[in-house]
This record gives C-alpha cells, sequence and structure tokens, in this order.
C-alpha cells in the first residue's frame, strides 16, 4: 500500500546545504548559519502530525521512502529507506539521513541524497525564501522491488 504526505515549508536566506550526511526541514521559523543541513524552514508539520497509517508503514523493515522536493519549478526526487527504529516524534525536526543512525529526529534512512548534492538551482530559490513542497510516498519493499527501487 502506497501511502503519501505533503508538507508544506520555505526557505530562508542562511539555507546553506552543504552538509555531507544529511538534510533537513523544520517547523522552527528561522535558523542560523550553523544549520547547515537546513532546507526548509516553517514547515506545517512535524513528525507527530504524519498520519499513524504513514509511520506504521514507514516503520516496516523494508520500507522505502520516495520524498519529492519541489521549488520554482525544480524538483528532485531523493529515496531512502524506512524501518522499526524510526518513530518520527521529534516536535520539530525531519531528518533525512545517509547513514543507518536513527532518532526522533529521523524520516530516512541511506538516503540517496544530501543537502549538499542537492541541486544548487533548488538551493538558490530556497535562499531567496521560495516555498518548498515536501511530497513524501511510502512503499512496502514489496512495492519498491516492482518499481525497480532499492530496498
Amino acid at each position: 500500500m502506497t501511502i503519501t504526505e505533503v508538507i508544506h515549508c520555505h526557505g530562508h536566506q542562511y539555507v546553506l546545504a552543504t552538509h555531507k550526511t544529511t538534510f533537513e526541514v523544520t517547523t522552527e521559523p528561522s535558523l542560523t548559519l550553523q544549520g547547515d543541513c537546513i532546507i526548509g524552514v516553517g514547515a506545517d508539520r512535524a513528525g507527530p502530525d504524519l498520519s499513524s497509517e504513514f509511520k506504521r508503514a514507514l516503520a516496516t523493515d523494508g520500507a522505502v521512502l520516495i520524498t519529492t522536493l519541489a521549488c520554482d519549478g525544480i524538483s528532485v526526487v531523493v529515496r531512502s529507506r524506512g524501518g522499526s527504529g524510526l518513530d518520527l516524534s521529534h516536535q520539530t525536526d525531519l531528518v533525512w539521513r545517509r547513514s543507518p543512525f536513527t532518532c526522533s529526529r529521523t524520516i530516512g534512512v541511506y538516503a540517496d541524497h544530501v543537502a549538499r548534492t542537492l541541486p544548487r538551482d533548488l538551493i538558490a530559490s530556497l535562499q531567496n525564501g521560495a516555498p518548498l513542497e515536501v511530497t513524501l510516498t511510502v512503499l512496502s519493499a514489496v512495492e519498491a522491488v516492482s518499481q525497480s527501487l532499492p530496498s
């Protein structure tokens, strides 16, 4: 079963997107230059706000998370994995990680993009405060295999 959630946020003048292992969106209204992984602020939802159906599906070993980041006509698809270690309980942050590390902020592990690998034209738009739509689609392991996605 495919389950989709959409988060709306926006960029900020301090979006650097230089972090080499993660990227993040947050409900916080702003950021500092230390937040080099943050690409979106003012998110209308965080982990606790996502549907229980979505969270259950993502917390299944073998689940695949397809994240589409769309801003100013620019779109990038990020593939990552879910798993039983994800609880999506952090009140403000969602973090995609290249590593298998999980905590209350983690929404995806083994991500195929991180902040510094995102398209620079997308980042330039976010630095101008443009709106960012984050579409989250969780697929079961069976669906991922049928679509030739890494499970």
